[in-house]
């Protein structure tokens, strides 16, 4: 009888543990934040920036700047940058992607062989490229 009396305490005390472990594991599931999933991040034209994709206007498509676009670095003037910028070409047009615009910018030139303009940014093709703000250069590429 005694066993009896024991073996029935036992598993009673085992289900009433087992239903307090299940709440708070349900309690714990609850206060998790949804996780992130890497890659959800698409911009307006569906985009994915976290694969490194970026609009371009001249493309009318998402591409990849450092697979499609020619690297621009800062000029040399003694400073360390951790930026860079790209240029797309299509035509007489180059699409600008700086660092310190939302927006990539259009640059346009007459003929083979002048420089693209658009307000006071000047795309030059000398040894590379040479990009000029109101006539100073701010960044250099091949």
């Amino acid at each position: 009888m005694k066993k009896i009396f024991l073996l029935s305490v036992i598993i009673g005390l085992s289900f009433s543990c087992a239903t307090k472990n299940a709440k708070e594991n349900k309690a714990v599931n609850e206060s998790k934040p949804e996780k992130v999933v890497v890659g959800g991040d698409s911009d307006s034209h569906g985009c994915k920036a976290s694969a490194g994709y970026s609009w371009s206007v001249l493309k009318n498509k998402c591409i990849r700047l450092f697979e499609e676009g020619t690297k621009l670095s800062h000029a040399e003037d003694g400073k360390t940058y951790t930026s860079v910028a790209y240029v797309i070409f299509e035509g007489n047009k180059a699409e600008l992607f700086l660092d310190t615009q939302k927006e990539s910018i259009i640059l346009e030139r007459k003929s083979e062989g002048d420089s693209w303009l658009n307000g006071n940014l000047q795309l030059i093709p000398w040894k590379g490229y040479v990009l000029k703000k109101a006539g100073k250069i701010i960044y250099t590429g091949q």
